[in-house]
Order: C-alpha cells, then structure tokens, then sequence
C-alpha cells in the first residue's frame, strides 16, 4: 500500500504502540482487499458492548488507557453504539453486578481515549448525521447501510478493534464502498406494493436481503413512489444488511446516488428485475408462526427508537396496562430518552407498565442470560433484523407490527 509520511510514522511506531499496531493490522486488512492505499475518515462510529469484549477485551482497552495521553487519543470524533448496561434498569432486569462491574471498565477506557459516549445505533438520527460523499468508518450495519444508501457517504462494514483502529489513525483502506465501481447496482428488485408499516419495511429488507446476502452485492430498488420516512428507510436498511450481510443499497428516484434507475447502474443495463409483491412480505411474516399460548416479552429496539416511534407506542400504551405475564421494552439513544422524559413519552410507557432503556439494544445485554433471568422465550417484536438475531440466544421470535405488539403487551398473548 501506498503510505503518505503521517502514515509511515505509524507504522514505525513513531506516535506510539497503539497507533503502529493500528495502522499496521489495517495494512494487513488492505493487503488483502487490495486497497492501494488510506483514505481519511470524518468520524468513527465503534461497536464494542461488553458482551462481545469479554474480560479480554476490555483489558486490551485498559492498556490502550495507560499510554500517555498523546498516544491514546482518538484523532477524529468517534461515537459509540449501544452499550450492555442501562444503569438505571439493569437491576430490575436481573443482569449481573459483574456485567455492570465490566461497562464501567469499558467507558472509563473509552473516556480516558476521548471517545464521545452516545452509546446509539442511530447516531445518523440523532447525535452526527453523515452527509453526502464523507468517508467513515462505522460498525453498526444498520448505521453503515444507512450512511451509505440514504445519505450517500461512504463506509465498509467496519468491527470493534478495525473501527478503534480508525480512530487512533484517521484513516481506513480505500476499498469497497470507499470506491464508485463498489456502489452500482448489481441486482433490480421491482416493488409492486408499497410497505405499510415499519416492520413491513423490514419484513421487505429481509426479503431483499435473502434474494442477494452477498457483501459485494447492491440491490436497487424500482416501484417505490414517493419518499419514504427516515424511520421506514432504517427497518428496511437494518434488516436487508442484517439478512444479507450488504453495506449499501438504491432507491431509484429517492436515495441520491440514484435519481433514477440509470444512474443506480452507472449506466449500464439493468439486469433482469426481480417482481416482489405483498405476497412475499405476508410469506416472511408467516414464517415465524404466532404466541397464541402466551407472549414473555415485546421488545422494541434494534434498532434503537426514534422520538417519532417512541410516541407512536406511547400513544398505543396510554390508557393501557400490560400484562403481567408480560414484559414490555423500549430501547433508545440516550438524548432521545431525555426527549422523551421532557415530553412525558417516559412517563406514558412507564405508566403502562413499559421499561423505556437507556443507550442500550436488547441483542448486546447479554440477552441469553437476560432470557434466563426472567423467564423470558415467546419474543414479540417489529424489528425484523431482531428476529434473525436473537434465535440463536434462545429466544422463540415472532415478527409482527407495532400496533399488534402492543395488543399483545397487553393480553399477554398474540
């Protein structure tokens, strides 16, 4: 690869242990996508929940925290995604002192590096929205696909250790979606009916996302009129990179890299299209089957809630009590939980019977030892991405809308 001679001085270790063996092992990550050479990034968004760095990890992290400050700190703003621990809940939710013990550990590392603490995945909705052609360097693959395809900047799918790598050097391999040949379209989908609600629009990310499930991959969509909500664009984005492990995609006369079909394909003749139709939306809902006997938990999050969708259920809930059968969750950022304690959207959950969570995503709270804790296997959610993730902690999911979630809260079955 080709270095400047800020990079050189990395890799000779000249600005400290912790940068040489960043820029080192992105080199090594370079080498193998063929990337020629580094491209400076705007920010970092990190992923790295407790659960995932376990003790080592996070000890790796402390000794990150002990070099001097010089040495240490981040060199472009870097963000966090949902943490494990909401440290006002995570009592009342049964998890560990020792989890706890551990996220102090993790933050206090991270602050000492000078990473800002906004523990969300919808950073683009809350706290530092990307803007068109800005080269990133972010984990989360609801953020990235989000990033890429609805605000036209430019990021890969970027883990724990490659996004901390990002922040100590500024810089990632210039591959992948760094690159125009790796953002045309590669496969059409036409849509012949337009999603109705959220987890519709997630139901439709996953069916997108099965048809492709293949990084290089970059669906285009045709059929679709009319803007969709930001909320829409995040189930549908979260969910087909979640099925389909694809860091970007095209909206024909809506996202920006697209304005038309022609310009999604950079010209060239558009494969043959794919028809999707209600049917194919109603066949993924029916997939997951029904918890007629009894609903344990309804989570909301992952993705986290928007101030939009937290209303929308604090609307659905007032006037409601859950069952007691039944656990409900919410998960947001954290300035959108605040928002929401201002304007009595808290207090309406909370009334209800609801737990509205801080900075966390229900997948990174140690969730198998969550489910055991409480009794908890018949999972209801709308998150169509949380369906495909949290079967394999034990849970039995089951997709279905807002408003379905909530009647069931409130029977303790579907």
């Amino acid at each position: 690869m080709k270095l400047d001679r800020e990079e050189r001085a990395m890799r000779d270790g000249q600005r400290g242990p912790a940068r040489e063996e960043a820029i080192r092992q992105q080199m090594a990550v370079g080498r193998v996508f063929d990337a020629e050479d580094f491209v400076e990034v705007a920010h970092v968004h990190l992923m790295a929940d407790t659960e995932s760095l376990g003790e080592s990890g996070v000890e790796w992290l402390e000794s990150i925290a002990r070099l001097p400050e010089a040495e240490r700190r981040v060199r472009v703003p870097t963000v966090t995604d949902p943490r494990g621990i909401d440290f006002c809940a995570y009592r009342r939710l049964k998890q560990e002192e020792r989890m706890a013990a551990l996220e102090r550990r993790a933050i206090a590392a991270f602050e000492s590096m000078g990473i800002l603490m906004t523990d969300t995945c919808i950073n683009y909705q809350s706290v530092l929205p990307p803007v068109r052609g800005e080269h990133l360097a972010y984990g989360d693959t609801g953020s990235t696909i989000y990033a890429n395809s609805v605000l036209g900047a430019r990021s890969n799918f970027e883990g724990g250790p490659a996004a901390l790598a990002a922040a100590l050097t500024g810089r990632v391999p210039r591959y992948g979606c760094h690159l125009d040949e790796h953002r045309r379209g590669t496969h059409l989908f036409e849509v012949r009916h337009r999603p109705r609600t959220w987890s519709d629009w997630g139901a439709l990310g996953a069916v997108v996302g099965k048809r492709t499930g293949d990084y290089w991959s970059v669906p285009v969509l045709a059929g679709i009129e009319g803007a969709p909500t930001s909320d829409e664009l995040k189930h549908f984005g979260a969910a087909l990179a979640s099925y389909g492990s694809v860091p970007m995609f095209h909206m024909a006369g809506v996202t920006p890299e697209a304005p038309d079909l022609a310009s999604a394909f950079d010209g060239r003749p558009p494969p043959a299209a794919i028809s999707l139709g209600q049917e194919d939306v109603d066949a993924f809902y029916a997939s997951f089957g029904r918890h007629e006997d009894r609903v344990d938990v309804v989570v909301f999050a992952a993705p986290q809630l928007s101030l939009v969708e937290l209303q929308a259920v604090a609307r659905a809930l007032d006037g409601k009590r859950v069952h007691p059968r039944t656990s409900l969750l919410l998960a947001t950022s954290p300035e959108i939980k605040s928002a929401a304690d201002r304007m009595g959207i808290t207090a309406t959950v909370e009334a209800a019977g609801g737990v509205l969570l801080r900075g966390v995503c229900f997948y990174q709270m140690y969730a198998r030892e969550l489910g055991e804790a409480n009794g908890w296997t018949n999972l209801l959610t709308n998150s169509a991405k949380l369906v495909n993730i949290i079967s394999g902690y034990g849970y039995r999911p089951v997709l279905a809308t807002t408003e379905e979630c909530i009647e069931a809260a409130v029977r303790g079955r579907m």
